[in-house]
């Protein structure tokens, strides 16, 4: 059990800018009017994949109720003035399939807690402040080390760089508890993902223990510049519809339970809204203003750097390549067996890796060929049906599907005619290394 953390009574003072938020515009890097949605033609995505499918995906594609998978190509053509114009193309795309969003739930905590951090800026912190973390529920734990970054302290910059990179889980919970669930959810219900439930960190808690966030300070050269008190959420969410899936599953005490596992009160996100999400932060002007995060140019430059950069590029944070290989979070093209990453492809992304189901939702771009595509998929691979024991055909089954259709998807954008050839500079970056 945690100490109890004895809050200082001057951070009670302290109200959120909740309205001021809401309230103030967007800021967006082009001027652009959002786009309205464009017909989806399942049948043309299909009809592509079947074209130039191995023997492996067409088996995939036969059998869509074991393997449950869900895929949006997202085409991206630029007019005269270099202004993206977007088409998607799905397959199987349901937003009532339940799917475990997993590690994909990192990426809008991490557009969020920059949103929050532009608020407290009046306060004299930014996302690279140290942020230390305190205990005052059952179960929290306390952070006040950072060993992987420069100055061996925590802060939000850290902590996003290492979700991005290598997809941290304490760095996911460090900012769920920065921004509380309650926060969480409403911001993005509000945003127009309706159907987005957020109810947990990535670390043994009940109910109850996520329903509370522990107490954060930022502080710099021993001072206290901002202490936000320990939150309490107070959300109903709609739990009516039972999610079973699998025919057994492994209890927390490693004993085999033969009935389904239990997914209702599980973190939920659409595959659609995943894919919105990202494209919102990349292109903010093509989506309408209630869905843009409030990023500053900064905040979005730092996004595209590590959502782009690769583990051996990192210096803080340090990572072992033998372990963190370059493609170790780009499922689309080159995990599956490790493959080299080209130096003029670049994948702005977000995957997700749990109880069997991988996703990945990606931008990727190829600065020498001039080609840019938007691509979110998942897939369910547990052949024995146990779910919780850690046994599931990632290997053997789910990165090389994401190979094998990502090259399809590839191969047909680089030979599909263009109008106009896209100038691809913004998403040029410098990176660590």
């Amino acid at each position: 059990m945690p100490s109890r953390f004895a809050f200082p009574a001057m951070a009670m003072a302290f109200l959120p800018a909740i309205t001021a938020l809401l309230l103030a515009p967007a800021r967006t890097t082009a001027q652009q009017a959002p786009q309205p949605p464009q017909k989806d033609d399942p049948a043309f995505l299909l009809k592509l994949l079947r074209q130039q499918a191995s023997p492996f995906l067409n088996n995939i594609l036969d059998k869509p109720d074991s393997f449950r998978y869900q895929v949006i190509y997202t085409r991206i053509d630029r007019d005269a003035n270099n202004v993206p114009h977007f088409q998607d193309y799905s397959l199987r795309l349901d937003p009532l399939e339940y799917f475990n969003p997993a590690s994909t739930v990192k990426m809008p905590l991490a557009f969020l807690a920059l949103e929050k951090m532009d608020r407290l800026a009046r306060y004299g912190i930014d996302k690279f402040t140290p942020m230390l973390t305190d205990s005052a529920y059952s179960g929290q734990t306390a952070v006040s080390r950072d060993t992987s970054s420069a100055d061996g302290l925590p802060s939000i910059a850290n902590y996003i760089k290492k979700i991005f990179l290598v997809s941290d889980n304490d760095a996911y919970n460090r900012l769920y508890e920065f921004l509380g669930q309650e926060t969480i959810n409403k911001r993005l219900w509000e945003m127009g993902y309706p159907d987005i439930r957020i109810t947990r960190r990535f670390v043994p808690m009940n109910e109850d223990q996520n329903k509370h966030t522990n107490p954060v300070r930022f502080v710099k050269d021993g001072k206290l510049l901002y202490a936000q008190p320990p939150a309490t959420a107070n959300l109903d969410f709609d739990f009516r519809r039972q999610v079973l899936i699998g025919n057994a599953h492994m209890d927390s005490h490693d004993s085999l339970i033969r009935t389904p596992m239990d997914f209702t009160r599980h973190n939920n996100v659409p595959l659609r809204d995943l894919q919105m999400i990202l494209r919102s932060v990349l292109f903010p002007a093509s989506v309408p203003p209630r869905q843009r995060f409030h990023l500053t140019p900064d905040d979005e430059r730092f996004l595209f750097r590590y959502m782009s950069e690769l583990p051996s590029e990192s210096v803080h944070p340090h990572y072992d390549s033998a372990e963190y290989f370059d493609s170790y979070a780009k499922f689309w093209m080159f995990k599956a067996g490790r493959r080299p990453i080209p130096p003029y492809i670049r994948i702005f992304n977000k995957p997700g890796w749990s109880y069997g189901f991988l996703t990945d939702i990606a931008y990727i771009v190829d600065f020498k060929n001039k080609v840019e595509f938007m691509l979110a998929g998942v897939i369910y691979v547990n052949s024995d049906g146990v779910l919780n024991d850690d046994k599931y055909d990632y290997d053997q089954v789910g990165y090389p599907f994401f190979s094998e259709l990502g090259e399809i998807i590839y191969r047909y954008e680089r030979q599909r005619p263009r109008r106009y050839s896209p100038d691809l500079n913004r998403f040029k970056l410098t990176y660590d290394r």
